[in-house]
């Protein structure tokens, strides 16, 4: 049972986290956080059975750190120390060697675990039983299957034990041993052996399954390089552990060396493969000034790289944490089931007793008929399929996501994104690339190119940080235009930019103010309307008083933003886009994208916008996840468009690691497959135990089958919720 459990307010303490091993189940989850949630001092606690993490604040004067333990390790389970948030922060802060991701044993073969070997054994005893009865049938008898039996009870009585005196009354395990007893009573230990041996070949491929579920986000542990190669200050390469590596420490990447840290590139040019981290399939090229992610793939040229991140916060680490934080949070969904079962089990084990006692006694009907009733309907009684049906669905989703670079921030964030009716946009830096490109250049004059008025303008230009200057300088070095000397540059601020060029003054100027400075014919003032319609930003060169052309920049779509407004059309999902950008120029956008438009919006009235989409049905709001804080929070749920930074990772509700549009028409498409896989994993469980109720009270079915309708049922669900790791 994934998700926080934190009981009353949290206590001043020590934040401590651990692995728990062999917590692969809610229902183990269950147990471990319902025990150390009843010892005095200890409070947050949050429990994640994919990843088998336990975090908690313990105040160590009310209960001593071992007694934690002790208390985690009397229910059965192993525990290992890990460090918290707060010692990977210092071990940012001061260089500490704490590495990002704990390097762990390997998880055994499903034969070599705990309860691989268990149901080795038991199997072998019921083997040893059987052929013993077959061969001399009245030497034993029923007690040639009482080894299995007891094997199991051993195991799974002491565990639901150590549960009931730690809060936990109904556990499975509980359920499991007063079948077994049960069924010993009544003279059926074939049964009963039988019983123990397909629970525990069931808990067996549960554990399989979700060793399978944590290595779909533990697959990214493997992407970091163990080795890096540290560039000495004296220049001499030498081999370090990557975990070593710390903030300002300049390494080498080899053609097809891994990255081994989040960093800068600071000397050479080569393309990176980064389709492990943001599942962006074509290699981007790097070049001085990059930044670059750990775990990504040099593909070409040697770079160096400067370390920006220890490695304790790189790339790899915080989605790792962002993920593990998600599978740990409850979706609503499961917060239901949660409530369904707590309230289920006991009414549950109220009817079995009632189906086993009922009939004799006041029918008079045959006691060990409806004993062995009553008992089969107390393992079909057990919630584990049920309770799993929603956080398996969940867990699968969220690492289906992080491995194409769609990260989510918990299972409510992950079900809300398939219900939303609207995707509200914003344009800059979200449907367009952020950065004006110039898109025309048109001379007016009869004797000027295209490359001398671009040249001009850039030479003009050259001394301004303004986005159309930058804009005109990088197609002028595209282009390979050489600037000329200029003297007596200066701004006229929000009219133009002039200098002295060859002896002439020309200057770059807005199309009103250029009006004041040259005379400008019918068609260049149809020309200027023109661009300033298709949503363009138009600069017209003048020189001494001459109007010589305009030129043109915009901040164009990015090239799958089309296509991924369609995809979301395709989905049922409308669209529409939020600008503080003028009308004319969002019109110019919406229109070739295929998508409405909110033009001229300020933070408050996007906010309006917001709501007013809110009351039609939920609604995602898609930002470059920094200027669009109010907007991403105020939406049913936020999606940051960052590209791996700060922002996409830490703001709104979901993360696109990736720049593409087209991405959030996948995230709207995950998210409902993972919740047709959760309505499929429910209807399996409860559909299983209907069956089984009726064919167990018509006296069709018994123990055995009983055991398969919750351990079947437990396996398919299970196996399901894996089918989305393909997604």
């Amino acid at each position: 049972m994934s998700g926080p459990g934190t009981m009353g307010a949290v206590p001043a303490g020590t934040a401590l986290r651990y692995r728990v091993k062999g917590m692969d189940c809610p229902s183990c989850a269950t147990k471990i956080e319902t025990a150390v949630t009843r010892l005095p001092g200890v409070g947050g606690v949050r429990v994640n059975y994919t990843a088998q993490v336990l975090d908690l604040v313990l105040d160590e004067a009310a209960t001593p750190r071992a007694d934690l333990e002790e208390r985690i390790t009397g229910l059965g389970y192993g525990v290992a120390t890990l460090p918290t948030a707060a010692d990977l922060a210092r071990a940012h802060v001061t260089g500490a060697d704490i590495p990002a991701i704990e390097d762990e044993e390997a998880e055994p073969s499903v034969w070599r675990s705990r309860k691989g070997l268990l149901a080795l054994a038991i199997a072998g005893l019921f083997a040893a039983g059987f052929l013993l009865d077959q061969v001399q049938p009245g030497l034993a008898g029923e007690y040639a299957y009482w080894p299995g039996a007891l094997l199991g009870l051993a195991f799974y009585g002491r565990r639901a034990i150590a549960a009931a005196r730690n809060g936990s009354p109904f556990s499975i395990e509980m359920l499991m041993s007063v079948a077994t007893v049960g069924a010993l009573a009544i003279h059926a230990a074939e049964e009963a052996a039988v019983v123990v041996l397909l629970f525990t070949v069931g808990e067996m491929l549960e554990g399989f399954a979700a060793g399978r579920s944590r290595a779909g986000i533990k697959a990214l542990v493997g992407l970091v390089p163990k080795t890096a190669r540290l560039i000495e200050e004296d220049g001499v390469v030498r081999e370090v552990p990557a975990a070593s590596l710390v903030i300002g420490q300049t390494v080498l990447v080899r053609p097809g060396d891994r990255v081994p840290a989040d960093g800068e590139v600071t000397d050479g040019t080569s393309s990176l493969d980064e389709s492990p981290i943001t599942g962006e399939s074509v290699p981007r090229p790097k070049e001085v000034g990059d930044a670059v992610y750990a775990g990504s793939v040099n593909a070409d040229g040697a770079l160096q790289v400067r370390v920006t991140r220890m490695p304790s916060d790189n790339t790899v680490a915080r989605i790792l944490h962002m993920v593990e934080e998600a599978q740990a949070s409850k979706s609503p969904t499961a917060r239901f089931i949660d409530r369904f079962s707590a309230v289920y089990t006991p009414v549950a084990f109220a009817v079995a007793a009632l189906a086993a006692l009922g009939p004799p006694l006041l029918l008079g009907a045959d006691w060990g008929t409806w004993i062995y009733r009553g008992l089969a309907l107390l393992l079909i009684a057990c919630p584990c399929a049920l309770v799993l049906s929603t956080p398996a669905a969940i867990a699968s989703g969220l690492a289906a996501g992080a491995r194409r670079g769609l990260l989510v921030k918990g299972g409510a964030a992950l079900e809300t994104i398939g219900r939303v009716r609207t995707v509200a946009f914003d344009k800059t830096g979200t449907l367009t690339a952020g950065r004006p490109r110039v898109t025309d250049v048109l001379p007016f004059a009869p004797d000027m190119t295209d490359r001398t008025l671009l040249g001009l303008a850039a030479t003009v230009e050259a001394g301004s940080s303004h986005p159309i200057a930058r804009a005109i300088l990088e197609r002028t070095e595209a282009d390979a235009i050489p600037l000329r000397p200029v003297r007596d540059a200066r701004a006229v601020p929000g009219k133009a930019v002039q200098a002295t060029v060859a002896g002439r003054t020309v200057a770059v100027a807005s199309p009103r103010h250029a009006a004041t400075l040259a005379s400008l014919s019918p068609e260049a003032e149809a020309t200027v309307q023109a661009l300033e319609e298709a949503g363009k930003t138009a600069v017209v060169v003048v020189r001494d008083g001459e109007a010589l052309g305009v030129v043109a920049v915009r901040d164009e779509p990015r090239q799958d933003a089309a296509a991924g407004v369609a995809a979301l059309r395709r989905l049922g999902v409308e669209c529409v886009m939020l600008t503080g950008d003028n009308r004319r120029t969002g019109e110019a956008i919406a229109k070739g994208l295929g998508l409405s438009v909110r033009a001229d919006l300020l933070p408050a009235d996007k906010l309006a916008e917001i709501g007013a989409l809110k009351e039609v049905g939920p609604v995602a709001m898609v930002g470059d996840g920094i200027n669009d804080a109010p907007a991403l929070a105020s939406a049913s749920v936020g999606i940051a468009m960052g590209g791996g930074t700060d922002a996409a990772l830490e703001t709104a509700d979901a993360a696109i690691l990736n720049d593409r549009v087209s991405d959030v028409a996948a995230l709207v498409a995950l998210s409902r497959a993972t919740l047709g896989n959760i309505h499929q994993n429910v209807a399996i469980s409860l559909g299983l135990k209907a069956v089984f109720l009726v064919t167990t009270l018509a006296g069709i079915t018994g123990l055995w089958p009983a055991i398969l309708a919750d351990t079947g049922a437990t396996v398919l669900v299970t196996a399901n919720a894996l089918r989305l790791l393909r997604a």
